[in-house]
């Protein structure tokens, strides 16, 4: 019989082993991170003792995000992937969650859209090496003290309050993050998660119509980043931001489409992802 368990730290090897077969590429850090955000919002399916599928979720007050979800091959197109989903969903509505986003890839849009998600915004996923601009940067690295004015900034974009993950990113010292703005008012923010000779770069938030301050906060991040390998998610029609990063040789890895259920959020403004899984 199916059912659903919530996720504990004994059950990473499995996840890791599922996520492998689709080469996610997913570490136990990154499960414990999601636990440690959503103590009760990872779950393992199961067919009566045997582990067949994984589903991850955040909360940030109203807004909530559905993150990795992966079933075992053999258990494919007999409904338990939707019975996932709506577990999850169940969850995060019990949170007082009002929206709920995910970023599904293409060939997905209808399973999800069937689960009453509605398509938003395309993005493009994007692979390639940090370089240098040989342009002095003068922008500012986030730090404590500016913490508030960023996570205030972030969340009159995002729709709620991301703090607890803003404080995970930014208050690690393996990470890099830059403000601009002056007079302790903050008009855009870009963050870069750093994993040894790799990183993924987000979350990134500024004004739509600030183009030249996405531009900014990316090559000040890239040119820390000289020779990394990285990876970030960014909306199609920036085709500013776009032409950029793919003369500094970023190339198309693959693309997805930003849904919601309920009202849409993240609009307005110019967006990075922090990640697939948590938006």
């Amino acid at each position: 019989m199916f059912h659903v368990e919530k996720m504990a730290a004994d059950d990473f090897p499995f996840a890791i082993q599922l996520t492998d077969t689709v080469n996610w590429n997913m570490t136990e850090e990154d499960f414990r991170l999601m636990i440690e955000l959503e103590p009760d919002g990872c779950f393992i399916l199961c067919d009566d003792s045997e582990k067949i599928g994984v589903a991850t979720s955040v909360s940030f007050g109203k807004v909530g995000w559905f993150g990795n979800l992966i079933v075992h091959e053999d258990y494919r197109k007999r409904g338990v992937g939707t019975l996932l989903v709506k577990h999850a969903i169940r969850y995060l509505k019990s949170r007082n969650v009002e929206t709920i986003g995910l970023y599904a890839y293409p060939w997905l849009l209808r399973f999800y859209g069937d689960l009453g998600f509605e398509r938003d915004e395309d993005f493009v996923v994007l692979r390639g090496k940090g370089f240098s601009s040989d342009r002095r940067s003068y922008l500012k690295e986030a730090s404590k003290e500016n913490m508030e004015a960023v996570v205030g900034f972030d969340s009159r974009c995002f729709g709620a309050s991301r703090r607890k993950l803003l404080k995970h990113i930014l208050f690690n010292a393996d990470n890099l993050s830059y403000v601009s703005g002056d007079n302790g008012t903050i008009a855009g923010y870009l963050a870069a998660k750093v994993y040894g000779g790799m990183a993924e770069v987000g979350p990134a938030v500024c004004s739509q119509a600030r183009d030249d301050i996405a531009v900014a906060l990316l090559r000040a991040v890239l040119d820390r980043l000289e020779g990394f390998e990285i990876f970030m998610c960014v909306p199609r029609r920036d085709a500013v931001v776009l032409d950029m990063l793919f003369k500094g040789g970023f190339r198309e890895d693959f693309r997805v489409v930003r849904m919601f259920s309920g009202p849409a959020i993240a609009r307005g403004c110019f967006y990075i992802a922090e990640s697939l899984e948590r938006g």
